[in-house]
């Protein structure tokens, strides 16, 4: 089993064996929708980080530079990352801008973002870079206007390699526009993490990790793509967009390379599961894996079952089906279910959890059963608690607000002396609302989205994945929240769904069809149904949905009367 940080093998991220040799070992296999495969081996990992090094020191960048790498995921911008930390400068990738963001706001977003942490420079694609340029406080340099500055094949040594205590890299706070909150982690933290996590995944010299995650995100950057190349793990990655368009080819890649492991989104399991079509699964080989990883966004028992069902020819298992809960300011994972076995799924009274917060046990079949799926133990380093209002810790079973403290925690938030994200005694306020029954973390919502309707406290995550069971409408494209009504006296539930048809009368019966299973589902009626357009619902940066902003889009459209 794989152990490895500053307590065992490495002081800082450039101890890396992905640096280091057997330089004919694998280090990348990059795959591509109808495109030969690239192999990436650590020889070539490290002479890419080295030229992209050498080309940085001459763009002008230095030891302890911010570096924004904004960048279409490939292999440029993985070997921009690690140029970088071989620099001593501080890389931090960032979104490119998609059809999920509004162009002025995010433009505006990465101009103020260079302006306030100081950025050395920003790094994207030269179709992207005239446009930035224009706005932003630092030079930004396309693929061809910094590559080709490296004079020889390495950067000059800086006058001295970086402290474990320094700051490695940045992780951003997802938003709708992108970074808003610079996650600063040390070189100690992230080590202390991996190790941590290794021991938790019983991590084997003989694993695999599979991804097509965006590295802008924790779960991508950290689980999937800094774990395998920091403790010698091939990594077999793809482009997000590609997996999106063709989501069979992640499925092909754990089949073809014997992946073991891979972590996805509560929605990927549901985008596979309906979108892979039968002909493009038959004969994959999917028995190799150890853990699909369920995290970032609340875990959907549902989901599991219709993942598990549809690809259960292809030796699919429950027991493959983990969770993790984790967060940019842990570095990432706070806790794991076990490898090997099933996550824990309990059913709990949806009334009594909603008028009391108390996660009380019932049978499955029992009147208000709802299902809370387990997010497992806290790792090693780690400690987590549940908070009430008085701030006192809760006992077992009670819901309260997250706290969590350990030895993998974020220095600060880069340049943001305004803002402190620690107690007086160094624990972390998560914003996630849950309870912790026999040792295991249940998560069930985030505290600022919470809906109170007539005395009930509603969780909109709930809403929104019973939605998106109702034929029509597209997963993941489904946001609920609360509206104050004067007349009622308290806040009505707004849910605003995707569907493809124009159709006024099939538009009635999925809007029938929400309303009724939404109170099959939770127990609560909602006030207003929206069916809009595909492509209507505000994303984050990171692929969640961003309630606040679609909620202050549909109130605008309602007092414009289009509502």
């Amino acid at each position: 089993m794989l152990r490895l940080a500053t307590r065992g093998g490495c002081a800082t991220l450039l101890d890396a064996a992905a640096l280091r040799g057997p330089d004919d070992a694998l280090a990348i296999l990059f795959l591509e929708t109808d495109r030969p495969p690239i192999h990436v081996t650590r020889r070539e990992f490290r002479a890419s980080s080295l030229r992209c090094a050498a080309a940085l020191h001459a763009s002008g960048v230095g030891p302890r530079d911010l570096v924004i790498i904004a960048h279409t995921q490939g292999l440029e911008s993985i070997y921009a990352f690690w140029g970088a930390l071989l620099l001593g400068a501080i890389p931090s990738m960032f979104p490119t801008l998609t059809e999920k963001l509004d162009p002025g706001h995010y433009m505006r977003s990465m101009a103020e973002l260079t302006r306030l942490s100081e950025a050395r420079a920003v790094l994207t694609t030269d179709a992207f870079a005239p446009a930035l340029a224009a706005l932003a406080a630092c030079p930004v340099y396309g693929s061809s206007g910094w590559l080709g500055r490296a004079v020889g094949d390495a950067p000059p040594v800086p006058d001295s390699p970086p402290a474990p205590d320094d700051i490695a890299f940045l992780q951003h706070s997802s938003g709708t526009t992108g970074l808003q909150k610079g996650v600063a982690l040390s070189h100690r933290a992230v080590l202390n993490q991996l190790a941590s996590y290794a021991d938790a995944l019983a991590l084997r010299e003989d694993d695999v990790i599979a991804s097509w995650l965006p590295l802008y995100h924790d779960m991508g950057l950290i689980a999937a793509f800094i774990q395998p190349l920091v403790q010698g793990i091939p990594l077999v990655l793809m482009s997000p967009f590609d997996w999106v368009a063709h989501p069979a080819l992640l499925l092909r890649a754990i089949h073809d390379a014997r992946a073991s492991l891979c972590w996805l989104p509560n929605f990927a399991y549901n985008h596979m599961a309906r979108r892979i079509r039968q002909r493009d699964s038959e004969g994959l080989d999917l028995s190799c894996m150890r853990a699909f990883i369920n995290c970032s966004e609340p875990v959907r028992e549902s989901s599991h079952a219709l993942f598990c069902e549809r690809f259960a020819a292809n030796g699919v298992t429950r027991a493959q089906l983990g969770v993790s809960y984790a967060m940019a300011e842990n570095t990432f994972a706070v806790t794991q279910t076990p490898p090997g076995q099933p996550a824990r799924v309990e059913h709990i009274d949806l009334e009594r959890l909603q008028r009391d917060g108390v996660a009380l046990p019932v049978p499955a079949d029992a009147p208000h059963a709802a299902a809370q799926i387990s997010c497992g133990p806290v790792i090693a380093g780690s400690a987590l608690k549940a908070v009430g209002a008085d701030g006192a810790a809760l006992p077992e079973r009670r819901v309260g607000e997250l706290f969590v403290r350990s030895d993998c925690m974020l220095t600060g938030y880069y340049r943001r002396p305004d803002l402190q994200p620690f107690d007086t005694d160094g624990w972390y306020d998560t914003g996630d609302q849950g309870y912790i029954a026999d040792g295991e973390v249940f998560v069930i919502g985030r505290t600022k989205d919470l809906i109170i309707t007539a005395g009930k406290n509603v969780y909109p995550q709930d809403i929104e994945a019973a939605a998106c069971e109702i034929d029509g409408v597209h997963a993941g494209r489904a946001v609920a929240f609360g509206v104050p009504d004067e007349r009622e006296g308290t806040e009505v539930i707004v849910l605003v769904a995707e569907v493809d048809t124009d159709d006024p009368a099939a538009r009635a019966e999925i809007s029938t069809a929400l309303r009724a299973h939404c109170v099959r589902v939770t127990e609560v009626a909602l006030r207003y149904v929206s069916l809009v357009e595909r492509g209507w619902l505000i994303k984050t940066s990171s692929g969640k949905t961003a309630r606040a902003a679609n909620r202050a889009r549909w109130l605008a459209d309602r007092d414009a009367g289009q509502g």
